[in-house]
């Protein structure tokens, strides 16, 4: 065997069954903040050997969001369906060795004998290794676990949690249908590949001990890796993220006009924290400052709301070319690349959080939208709508056509019906835009032309 690497190898292994979870974004996002901080290696590995369940556009969904969200990697993608060759031998090999067994129990079998033996309480015991020496040569493949002693985890977040081995049930390594168990294959491409470091989630916790006693007899003379499982994320009740009930494909993320920076920042820090009071930083930072050991092991809220927040800063700090160019896709071609959003952008953009809100925020200078019901009823159903609306088309044409100018005027004309310049603006706001919401109005008034803003001043005005 070669010498072990003195730079970090890590790993992300996810499996292409769904949409790439935020979940799995963050453990990619924090193996190559470690590899990145000491100038290892991230390999980025598809365990695709599910094929009920795999699907190509799945592969090239994960490698399209790690992109887009900032994680390259060195190495890859490996395909474990391409590697079961490796999986074979080593299952060959523990059965050369008996370490492992043939088993044609079922588990309803192995449930039966445990009630039997232990009434209820028995039903969740496992399998109890009825099959250890009745030297079969077929069914699945199970590995033979110690009896006595305890297994070690390293994990630089948990500690060194202890597993007694009599605890360890004899688990399967290879179904009766020849395919091969997700622990074996993690074990023999991690030792084959030299992996040192491997960062996964939570959950994953219970079956190390088991990885553990699978490397020693499988890659014996090829060091053991450290581990660190990442606290699990959860939602607003403190439920972990669940496909079925919460929103957690980061593609639905990019969909809503998330930034890939913002998501990637707003990521690090579910479990971990930079210093200082300022959560908003470069990536250089987060490569400088972050530790594995610095992760806490309570839970982590995935905070939508926060998130959206964050959103807001970075597309603050857009230029107007820049955000010109992020909002493709989003606002359609015909009103991003004219000259006017541009003008419009200074507008919204700081008051936007997700790009596709920007199409809502300037669609009406662009033509008239779709008068809301509500805004109509709220706003034009008075008679100071109507002495607003007269009052401005009696001086429309000749008063000038600055932000000053028409605030002073629509703030005059609230002042001779009595009311302050929030509800004098108002059936102005709703006559030019359809609704009470949106970019500040006497800027908005300014951009437009004399011409357009009088032509809906008329048209709310016959309506009323």
């Amino acid at each position: 065997m070669t010498a072990a690497p003195t730079a970090p190898r890590l790993r992300f292994a996810p499996s292409p069954t769904g949409y790439f979870h935020v979940g799995g974004a963050r453990t990619a996002l924090f193996n190559w903040l470690v590899a990145r901080k000491n100038g290892g290696t991230f390999v980025l590995r598809i365990e695709d050997t599910d094929t009920e369940r795999n699907r190509d556009e799945w592969v090239e969904g994960i490698l399209s969001a790690m992109t887009w969200v900032g994680v390259d990697w060195d190495e890859g993608p490996y395909f474990q369906s391409e590697r079961t060759h490796l999986y074979a031998a080593a299952v060959d090999r523990l059965l050369v060795d008996g370490r492992a067994y043939y088993c044609t129990c079922s588990a309803d079998d192995a449930r039966g004998r445990n009630i039997a033996a232990f009434d209820k309480v028995g039903e969740g015991r496992g399998y109890d290794g009825y099959c250890r020496d009745r030297g079969l040569t077929e069914g699945a493949v199970r590995f033979r676990t110690p009896d006595e002693g305890t297994t070690t985890v390293i994990d630089l977040i948990r500690g060194d949690p202890t597993f007694e081995n009599s605890l360890l049930e004899d688990f399967v390594i290879r179904r009766t249908n020849g395919g091969f168990m997700f622990l074996l294959a993690n074990v023999v491409d991690d030792a084959e590949m030299r992996i040192s470091h491997v960062v996964r989630a939570e959950e994953h916790l219970p079956n190390t001990p088991k990885a553990v006693l699978l490397w020693q007899a499988v890659a014996p003379d090829v060091p053991l890796p450290v581990f660190a499982h990442l606290p699990v994320i959860v939602n607003e009740k403190r439920q972990k993220l669940s496909k079925r009930r919460d929103r957690v494909a980061v593609e639905d993320y990019r969909a809503q006009g998330i930034l890939p920076q913002a998501m990637r920042n707003y990521l690090v820090t579910l479990g971990w924290m930079p210093a200082g009071e300022q959560e908003i930083i470069s990536v250089e930072r987060m490569v400088d400052e972050f530790r594995l050991e610095d992760v806490n092991k309570s839970s982590a809220f995935f905070d939508i709301a926060k998130l959206t927040a964050f959103n807001g800063e970075y597309i603050r700090a857009l230029s107007t070319d820049d955000f010109v160019e992020r909002c493709e896709g989003f606002v359609p071609d015909e009103i991003r690349l004219d000259p006017m959003f541009s003008k419009v952008v200074p507008l919204i953009q700081e008051r936007v959080r997700l790009l596709s809100d920007v199409p809502a925020s300037v669609d009406f200078f662009f033509a008239m939208p779709e008068t809301d019901k509500d805004s109509w009823e709220k706003t034009m159903t008075t008679e100071t709508a109507t002495a607003i609306l007269d009052g401005m088309l009696a001086v429309i044409d000749t008063t000038d056509w600055t932000h000053d100018a028409l605030k002073a005027l629509i703030e005059e004309l609230g002042n001779s019906q009595g009311i302050k310049l929030g509800k004098a603006q108002a059936p102005v706001r709703v006559a030019l835009t359809g609704r009470t919401v949106g970019p500040p109005l006497f800027d908005s008034l300014a951009l437009m032309s004399r011409e357009l803003v009088a032509d809906r001043l008329r048209a709310a005005r016959a309506k009323l």
